[in-house]
């Protein structure tokens, strides 16, 4: 019987599912197609509980609240608009998108305007606690099943790999770089930078890595992504 450590253990490697895409990135099956939009979706949903918990949001969700403060935009409409930033970005990189590169820029962002004011708000720091954590946790969740569709990076994750192969520095630390400049810009604009902001530092790489290992498990699969 698998007990509960195993089912929640890490995976080392992000797993093939059976939902995973082929060498194209713009061709895809209807499953794919639909664990793609729901991971997505989840992830959005993720990002708009830790905005609702109002205790501090993920770096690039500061990013885009600093942003929708000065600009006198929606959240979500500046998250769509920081991807798109980004993804110029990739130009003097030289990395191409995928199918899974625009549905990340489109889906996010109507799914983080479309949840907020459907999320409970709540004031008291024990229950605003809780709400970010799931929220952390569904980003995890979300993550996992968006990116083992192998359809493309997102607008942020390629920048990190592009830099990471253009520079040679080490993908973490350019993560981390690319991070905190985020998270410097929109705090300087006015975005929220609290509590829930170190939570999201700290826990969201442990909760990605569970649920790839969840998604492992559960998945019929045939090995691992490059």
């Amino acid at each position: 019987m698998t007990s509960i450590g195993q089912w929640l253990r890490p995976a080392l490697t992000v797993p093939k599912t059976s939902w995973s895409a082929g060498e194209s990135n713009w061709k895809v099956t209807p499953k794919t197609f639909f664990v793609l939009v729901l991971g997505l979706w989840l992830f959005g949903t993720g990002e708009a509980l830790l905005i609702d918990a109002s205790i501090g949001q993920s770096p690039w969700t500061v990013l885009a609240d600093g942003l929708a403060k000065t600009l006198n935009m929606t959240i979500g409409e500046t998250t769509f608009l920081t991807s798109i930033v980004v993804l110029l970005l990739w130009i003097p990189l030289k990395r191409k998108p995928g199918l899974g590169t625009v549905m990340n820029i489109l889906v996010i962002a109507v799914a983080i305007d479309v949840m907020i004011p459907l999320l409970p708000t709540p004031t008291n720091v024990v229950a605003q606690t809780v709400e970010a954590l799931i929220g952390i946790l569904l980003v995890g969740v979300a993550s996992a099943l968006y990116i083992t569709c192998n359809v493309g990076a997102g607008p942020r994750d390629g920048l990190m790999t592009g830099l990471n192969e253009r520079t040679g520095v080490r993908v973490g630390r350019v993560r981390t770089g690319i991070e905190v400049i985020a998270v410097t810009i929109g705090w300087s604009l006015g975005g929220l930078v609290d509590v829930g902001t170190l939570l999201f530092a700290l826990l969201i790489g442990q909760s990605v890595a569970i649920s790839f290992g969840l998604v492992e498990r559960l998945s019929p699969h045939t090995g691992h992504q490059g």
